[in-house]
């Protein structure tokens, strides 16, 4: 029996894929999940009260990555576009339901990654009761790090997290800071969705988030997983 080659009706879309260090492979993208207000200064920030708060989730589209160290184009219809640093979790595998005491079982590694956010928009968006995603899942608006597999870094509990522009530090903080943790964060999330390999989870924001224009260079790290750098444009 022969297998017939698939046709398309218009060409597929290349995969979304990450750098891994050090190896030439690459890591496919799934999906790109994100947790939002997981540390307590910057859910005061945004005008919550942490304590009274579970997780919540939005997503990102694949295609939004942008890796590799290429420039953030700065997005259209918007004049507020925000820096928000996070540690993202990539997962090489899934499941539904998933134990907390499990959850770590299935990372594959752990890059630096920024949730790149048209405030004005978003902020139109919340008084209106109306979804995010114009906010958040424009073109381009995930520059992540390359990832480094778990198996050489183990998995990130503490740390510094921080974020410089231009060489001045806007955003400071500590992994031990996350309200949810990582395996806390995969479990909730796997009562809401069936994760897959593949999958990213970027796991909130220290406080400080602020404003970037064209020119600006960003230039995030987390301690243990590395650096990301990436200028406005």
């Amino acid at each position: 029996m022969t297998t017939q080659t698939p046709s398309f009706v218009i060409p597929p879309p290349a995969p979304v894929t990450l750098p891994v260090r050090g190896t030439s492979a690459r890591f496919p993208v799934h999906r790109v999940y994100c947790v939002g207000r997981n540390y307590a200064a910057h859910a005061v920030e945004m005008g919550h009260d942490p304590d009274k708060e579970p997780p919540f989730f939005f997503q990102k589209n694949p295609g939004n990555m942008l890796s590799d160290g290429k420039d953030f184009p700065y997005p259209p219809q918007t004049g507020d576009v925000h820096h928000e640093i996070e540690l993202v979790v990539a997962l090489s595998g899934g499941g539904r339901d998933i134990a907390p005491g499990k959850a770590l079982d299935i990372v594959y590694g752990y890059a630096v990654g920024l949730d790149m956010t048209r405030r004005d928009i978003q902020a139109a968006m919340k008084k209106a009761a109306r979804p995010w995603e114009a906010a958040k899942a424009f073109e381009h608006s995930a520059p992540c790090s390359e990832l480094v597999p778990a198996a050489d870094i183990g998995h990130p509990a503490q740390g510094a997290v921080w974020l410089k522009v231009n060489g001045e530090l806007r955003q400071e903080g500590d992994l031990n800071q996350m309200i949810w943790k990582t395996a806390e964060i995969i479990a909730e999330l796997s009562k809401l969705f069936e994760l897959a390999p593949g999958d990213l989870i970027m796991t909130g924001t220290p406080a400080g988030v602020g404003s970037v224009q064209r020119g600006d260079v960003m230039h995030a790290h987390v301690d243990g997983v590395g650096d990301l750098q990436t200028t406005v444009v």
